[in-house]
């Protein structure tokens, strides 16, 4: 059988042990891009939510702010550039739909549908629209995603087993090239009695210090947590390695509802539905992250374990460094206002969970139910019809042109004014692509993640100089001329 030159290099050249795959340098870099990626992460959570890798898109979920304007802020100019263009088209759509049509006419309820004398930011209000609406196409976009994973995993199961009984046995470059793969990667795998110890150990920790620091969570939700949370990492890291997408944040709704029902009001629900979201989430999106790892080591020639210990040294130093970036950004700014710079992205929507959870749909605003189960099903049609095309519908691809109902969802409490900067972003890498696509191609990520580095990292200056009392010099505003 002959064999590549590059099979024959993987063959003969030396892999170090694991122990020596983790080394000092690489620590220490580590530990030096975990800051700047934490402040740059941490300011982007604290803004929007819209959260980007460095090159390519990810996950969007965001918060509430009532604005429909832009500034042509570099951040999101960059992660519009990142972003596929239908999500940034979709953003645009969902804050065209709500901020330009539905909050304006509910706002003509006022008095009827939810009383008059509230506040812009109560959930009995006009805020309860806005995020409860959103909550429901998330909501419905999560589960539709859910149920189509759990298919497409059975699916793949099937097909995998009937491919192994059909296996011919013939040996071809591909077999051979898994072969060297596998062996490397079996070399250093990881024992199952540690996996399983590992787990139990961490489980019997959490039992016994969870419920210290938050009283309303008792011992038996967290071994309950526990012991569903494997079953959720699985489907969920599942689905990622199949669709590249982690739904580890739906799962943790779903531990919002359930928890925060069980515990109830009284009991301080909403503090052990939120709790619980946090644990479970970990779970969940760290199983998917270290399979990731895992492959990208089987791919590469690297021992599993010394991936492992690689993220798990990373986990150590992020819980340092996380909240001391956390920490910085909570003493300079006013954190967790609507109308402030940094208004807690998470905050408003998890919390409308719980309380949803903890009170039920009764302490909705009049029609707030009735619009939320329409918006949650028109997710699911939209998502639906988006893959009826895309498998029957070849010839001219329309379900590319369908918007995504979570990235619509965004804007319905957000408001309007990154989307506008993130199309900004799509059109200047679109008129870029027109002008050299390959030049686009090579160096597009890297100009967005510069764009998104810069200004992310002025937080660290400037938390400084907010630390320390100092104020601009002076302030610049434009406005209106009188006659």
């Amino acid at each position: 059988m002959v064999k590549s030159d590059q099979e024959w290099a993987g063959e003969n050249e030396d892999v170090p042990p694991w122990g020596k795959q983790i080394t000092l340098r690489a620590m220490v870099t580590g530990l030096i891009l975990s800051v700047v990626f934490n402040f740059i992460v941490c300011k982007l959570n604290l803004t929007t939510g819209v959260i980007p890798s460095l090159n390519v898109a990810a996950g969007l979920l965001g918060f509430a702010a009532i604005r429909f304007y832009f500034d042509f802020s570099s951040t999101y100019i960059g992660v519009g550039m990142l972003c596929p263009y239908m999500v940034n088209i979709s953003l645009l759509i969902g804050a065209i739909v709500s901020w330009a049509i539905m909050w304006p006419m509910i706002e003509e309820k006022k008095g009827d549908w939810y009383s008059a004398k509230l506040s812009a930011t109560s959930l009995h209000g006009i805020q309860g629209y806005r995020v409860f609406i959103a909550i429901a196409m998330m909501l419905g976009d999560g589960l539709f995603h859910f149920v189509y994973m759990l298919v497409v995993t059975i699916s793949s199961f099937t097909k995998r087993k009937s491919g192994e009984e059909n296996y011919s046995g013939e040996g071809s470059l591909e077999d051979y090239d898994k072969e060297i793969r596998n062996k490397y990667f079996l070399k250093d795998q990881i024992p199952n009695w540690a996996a399983f110890g590992g787990y139990a150990a961490i489980a019997v920790i959490s039992i016994i210090v969870v419920p210290i620091i938050f009283h309303s969570l008792k011992w038996y939700h967290v071994l309950v947590a526990y012991l569903i949370a494997p079953i959720l990492a699985f489907c969920n890291s599942y689905g990622a390695g199949l669709t590249d997408w982690s739904l580890a944040s739906n799962y943790g709704k779903i531990a919002i509802l359930t928890f925060s029902y069980w515990v109830g009001l009284e009991n301080g629900g909403v503090i052990a539905g939120l709790a619980s979201c946090g644990l479970m989430m970990s779970i969940v999106d760290t199983a998917s992250a270290l399979m990731g790892d895992f492959k990208t080591g089987y791919l590469t020639l690297t021992s599993p374990r010394s991936m492992f210990f690689s993220q798990l040294i990373g986990t150590a130093m992020g819980c340092v460094i996380t909240p001391l970036v956390f920490w910085i950004f909570n003493s300079a700014y006013q954190l967790g206002d609507p109308e402030g710079a940094y208004p807690a992205p998470y905050a408003l929507m998890y919390r409308g969970i719980a309380l949803l959870g903890v009170e039920g749909f009764g302490s909705l605003p009049k029609h707030c139910l009735k619009l939320s189960i329409w918006f949650f099903l028109a997710a699911i049609l939209i998502n639906l019809m988006t893959q009826l095309l895309e498998k029957f519908e070849t010839k001219y691809r329309i379900y590319r042109f369908i918007p995504s109902p979570m990235c619509m969802a965004i804007p319905f409490y957000l408001g309007g004014y990154f989307a506008i900067d993130m199309c900004v972003g799509s059109l200047l890498l679109f008129i870029w692509q027109r002008y050299d696509k390959q030049l686009a191609k090579d160096f597009g990520p890297a100009v967005a993640s510069g764009l998104i580095c810069g200004d992310s990292l002025w937080g660290i200056p400037a938390s400084v100089l907010a630390l320390a009392g100092v104020k601009a010099p002076f302030c610049l505003k434009v406005g209106h001329g009188g006659a």
